[in-house]
Formats: C-alpha cells, structure tokens, sequence
C-alpha cells in the first residue's frame, strides 16, 4: 500500500510502498477513507524542535486525524465489528504501566501516538487499539469525521479557558485549530474576535460562516484593532508563536484567562509582575478526555454545511505533498487526503 512516511530526522517526508499492517491482539484494522493534515504534520515535516523522541519509531507512516472502516479484527475482538464507522483517539496507552494498571491511563508513560510513535492514517490502511475507536452516525461524512480529533482539541482549549455566554474571546491564530475554537466558543454564546497575520485565505473561510470581528494585523496595528474591543474575558492562544503571548496579555481583563493551544518553538517572556497584580491566569491545554469525542461528533453530524466550508483542499494521497505545500503557506484551512474515496 502507499504510505506517507517520515523516514528520517531532518527535513522531508517521503510516499513510499509499504506493507498492509498485520492486526495484533485486542486491534482492528481500518480501511482509511480520509485524513486531514495537521500542524503537527507539518512540524514533523519541518522537522522543528520538540518531535526527536519519533527517532526510535522511524520510518513511521504520518498521519492522525481520520476516519475509516474497520475491516478486520484481531484476537479477542467480536467479528461483528467489521463494517463499522469510526474515527479514533490517537493517543494510545501500554496497559501495563503503573499507571495503566491503576486505572490512571492519561498518565501512561508509554503512550504513543498515531502517526508519531506508531503509525498513521496517512496509507490505506491504519492498524489501532479498539479501545480507541469511536462509531460515526450513518449520517455523517467521512470527511467531516476525519475532523473530529481536532475538533477534540478546540473543544478542550474552550472547556480549560471556561468560556461563557456573553463573554469576550479573542481567539489568535486563524489555522483549524484556531478556526475551531472560534466555533465552539460562538456556539457557547460567546463574542469571538479572531486574529491573525497575512491569513486572507483563512480568514475568509471564517467570514463565510459567519464571522464579523476578524483582524489581520497585516493592515492594522494589533493596538489599533484591539484596544476598542478589549479587556477580552479569555485569550486562546492557537498560533504557535511567542512573541504574541507577552504582545496580547495587556488585553486580558483583570482576573482574565489566558489558554495557550499552540505549540511553540521557543520560550516566551511574560510579565509576571503584571500577571500577578492583575490576577490573571495562563493555562495550557492538549488533549481532550474519551468523553469529549461522543460530544464533538454530535456536534459535527448536527453541523456538517458549515464544518464541510472549513475543509479548503481534498486532495488523494498520491498529492499529499502539495496538500503539504498549501498548508504551509497558510492557503489552506484544512487539507483532507481521500485515501479511500475520490477526490
């Protein structure tokens, strides 16, 4: 099968011809239909700092927001479960650690990814726990599914900022995650602001779902574009970039909620003297909780005409590498490969 591998440290990755997985204990095999690329993909691509622990996995088949069909079943798994729909938590745990064996699995220390320590969704076929799976509603699309992890993301980064109805949000970053949380935030009653930076393509995308307060300091100075709107109730953080952390906080309110999502290369330097004279707080937020996954599907089946506007590119596997170069160019919301259907 073709697969899309990062083979080696540096910069690159390679479609290669690779062997279809064999199914393991207490696994299913999944017939790929669609997989979206990621931040983290193109990270691992770029190669930038943070990602040197996949060394040991290489070659390694990218690849972690999908959806598919099971097709086979390993020892210990009911056979009815062929055929069935889903998409899957990419995170996987050992089961054998302390940990594990405490009943404690969010704090496995050997847990692997999809498509980072294990292999991905980016090839035909993607071999994962059971456990990890979760069934789509006869309705929903493939490729709307395939958002679904994501989505789990944007929905963590709104439950850790604690955003309310009524509130003020600024949302920095207009890439899927950022665009995400922007809806989930408007869909708790929020008034979302969204910032960005030479992001047209992206903003435009939230503009045609309906988005009024989009900023793109690239003809706007940041002061100019929020010192009328601000003191913001949250900041959500979606960037990646550092300097926009210490650049932002001014425009938190007193007792303010700083959430930062985005995976930054560097450190930033903040001013604590101000964020304790000002009782504000800075949050991290990854990975969202199994229960959350039930939530978002729901919400993505009950909202397909607008999710289905955020998906930019549809591209087959074999094209993955230019789906990689719109990505990086910030001309693509989001770029979903067809793996299993036509695109």
């Amino acid at each position: 099968m073709l697969a899309l591998q990062k083979v080696r440290p540096g910069t690159g990755v390679e479609l290669r011809a690779v062997e279809t997985p064999s199914v393991a204990l207490g696994e299913v095999l999944v017939r790929v239909h669609s997989a979206g690329i990621c931040g983290t993909d193109l990270h691992i691509a770029e190669w930038t700092p943070g990602y040197e622990s996949m060394e040991s996995a290489m070659p390694v088949t990218l690849g972690h927001e999908f959806s598919g069909t099971i097709t086979a079943v390993g020892d210990g798994l009911e056979p009815t479960l062929i055929g069935t729909r889903i998409t899957a938590r990419p995170s996987t745990t050992c089961g054998k650690c302390t940990a594990c064996l405490a009943g404690d699995e969010d704090n496995c220390s050997n847990r692997k990814g999809v498509g980072i320590g294990r292999n991905g969704a980016f090839a035909d076929f993607v071999c994962l726990p059971h456990g990890n799976c979760h069934a789509l509603p006869d309705g929903l699309d493939m490729d709307i599914a395939a958002l679904t992890e994501p989505m789990t993301v944007c929905a963590e980064a709104v439950a850790t900022a604690d955003v309310r109805p009524g509130q003020k949000i600024l949302v920095i970053g207009p890439g899927f995650i950022g665009q995400g949380i922007a809806v989930l935030a408007r869909a708790k009653g929020a008034d979302v602001v969204v910032l960005g930076r030479d992001d047209e393509p992206r903003l435009a995308a939230l503009r045609a779902i309906g988005f009024e307060h989009l900023i793109d300091t690239a003809h706007v100075t940041m002061d100019e574009a929020l010192s009328e709107r601000a003191p913001f109730d949250a900041i959500i953080e979606a960037a990646g970039v550092p300097a926009l952390v210490p650049a932002t906080l001014p425009y938190l309110k007193k007792r303010g909620i700083f959430t930062v999502v985005g995976i930054h290369p560097r450190p930033a330097e903040i001013d604590l003297v101000g964020l304790v004279r000002m009782h504000q707080q800075i949050r991290g937020s990854y990975r969202a909780p199994p229960q959350t996954w039930g939530e978002v599907i729901a919400f993505l089946a009950a909202n397909q005409d607008m999710m289905s506007r955020l998906i930019s590119h549809r591209l087959p596997l074999a094209d993955a590498m230019s789906g990689f170069k719109a990505a990086h160019e910030r001309l693509a919301t989001k770029v979903m490969l067809r793996v299993g259907g036509e695109a």
